[in-house]
């Protein structure tokens, strides 16, 4: 399968597989979403031990669906069998789409990531990511109680999993695992797994900036008690879904995998000038979001309310201080990085520059979005802006990171592969 797919197909193919293989999957309703839609579970297999995986966690990251089915299959067919494949050792739970309200604001990005070699501009386009306060993983860390959250909750302490995957992706760099705890032997097959499908490994990550870093690409959480060693908001993420295995002796493994690959999320070689690159990229945070809001301010008189519009949220939410938190948190480490106390690789401040990138982009293009929708006589003109920022933008996030397109197949088979790796190091150790 090399394209993604809307959770109708996912959906849809779950059901095939259960009646293609029968008496091996049972799918199920263990939830519903705030707007009403059914969250879906796939089991296979009938072991003691139980694997979660969770797929779409963040709706403009739709490899982790393609990802999950094939895991599915795998274990059903009964083929290559391991002792994590194995059915009579181990049932794999398949949450096929945790967020299926945000994916629903996101329909479109199967069809523009469609084809060979699609642009990063269509992705912007199409692409819609949640308040954090609306991510179903993320929002106990906001003290929101989501039905999502619950859902997830609740099977978590019923299954007691020995792992939980969370498919994630990232738009550029490298691929990368953050764990909740160790995981002894993982970081070999999951340097394989990226090797035989020529995926660079992201060295260094925004998301995991100050965990613990035992190998390339694997980062380990900190003691619950080391808080400033964590990305600014995620102070409490013990309350998150991802924590919430550890209660049960079990272990997260959050899979990123990218869409486009840049060659220089794995060179390790010391960045020449770290200090003055990391005051650049907080510059340019901070001014594509200004570029965005001053247009937002131009529409908001006719633009939905926040309260009856979800992307309207997301920009107000950016607006008030999301780009700030991003640039103000490399403020610390471009002071230690000057005093000599911290050295930078060309992959670490690579995966910091995808991230000052990547939230400008994200609010135009869900500014574009309400703008098309509008009939103002304004937003036409403001929806030209728009398009000419986005274009440039792209452009030069193209560029500047030399991105090359990973084909859909390619990304969801070296998810795969890494869950597996980490699903026999789980059901090893649990014994």
């Amino acid at each position: 399968m090399d394209r993604y797919l809307t959770v109708a197909e996912v959906s849809a193919a779950a059901r095939r597989l259960v009646t293609r293989y029968p008496g091996a999957g049972r799918l199920r309703r263990v939830g519903t979403s705030r707007a009403g839609r059914p969250l879906e579970m796939l089991s296979v297999g009938h072991g003691p031990a139980h694997v979660l995986v969770v797929a779409r966690p963040h709706p403009d990251e739709p490899v982790g669906a393609v990802t999950a089915l094939a895991l599915a299959e795998r274990v059903a067919r009964g083929d290559g069998r391991t002792p994590a494949t194995d059915p009579a050792r181990v049932t794999w739970d398949v949450m096929l789409c945790l967020d299926p309200d945000g994916a629903a604001l996101s329909e479109g990005i199967e069809e523009a990531m469609a084809g060979p070699a699609p642009a990063l501009e269509r992705y912007f386009r199409a692409a819609f990511r949640p308040v954090a306060a609306e991510q179903p993983e993320w929002a106990p860390i906001e003290s929101s109680h989501l039905p999502e959250s619950e859902a997830l909750f609740d099977l978590i302490d019923t299954r007691r999993p020995v792992l939980q995957c969370s498919l994630h992706g990232i738009e550029a760099g490298g691929t990368f695992v953050q764990l909740t705890d160790g995981l002894p032997g993982f970081a070999d097959s999951f340097h394989t797994a990226a090797a035989g499908l020529s995926v660079p490994v992201q060295h260094g990550t925004f998301d995991a900036l100050y965990w613990e870093n035992p190998a390339p690409g694997v980062h380990v959480l900190p003691p619950p008690e080391s808080t400033g060693r964590l990305v600014a908001g995620s102070e409490n993420i013990g309350r998150s879904t991802w924590c919430a295995p550890q209660r049960h002796g079990g272990v997260t493994a959050i899979v990123e995998v990218p869409m486009w690959a840049s060659a220089l999320a794995d060179d390790p070689t010391p960045h020449p000038d770290a200090v003055h690159t990391l005051r650049g990229l907080s510059r340019l945070v901070r001014d594509g979001g200004e570029q965005v809001t001053v247009l937002l301010d131009k529409a908001r008189g006719f633009l939905p309310t926040p309260e009856e519009s979800a992307p309207r949220r997301v920009l107000e939410w950016m607006a008030e201080g999301l780009y700030d938190l991003v640039a103000d948190s490399w403020g610390p480490l471009a002071r230690q990085v000057a005093e000599g106390g911290e050295r930078l690789t060309t992959a670490q401040v690579c995966a910091l520059d995808v991230v000052a990138r990547r939230q400008p982009l994200r609010a135009a293009g869900l500014l574009l979005r309400l703008l098309s929708e509008s009939d103002d006589p304004v937003a036409p003109a403001l929806q030209d802006e728009l398009h000419a920022l986005i274009t440039a933008w792209c452009e030069d996030f193209t560029r500047a990171l030399g991105l090359r397109w990973i084909p859909a197949r390619d990304q969801a088979d070296l998810q795969a592969r890494v869950v597996l790796a980490a699903a026999e190091c789980a059901v090893r150790s649990a014994r």
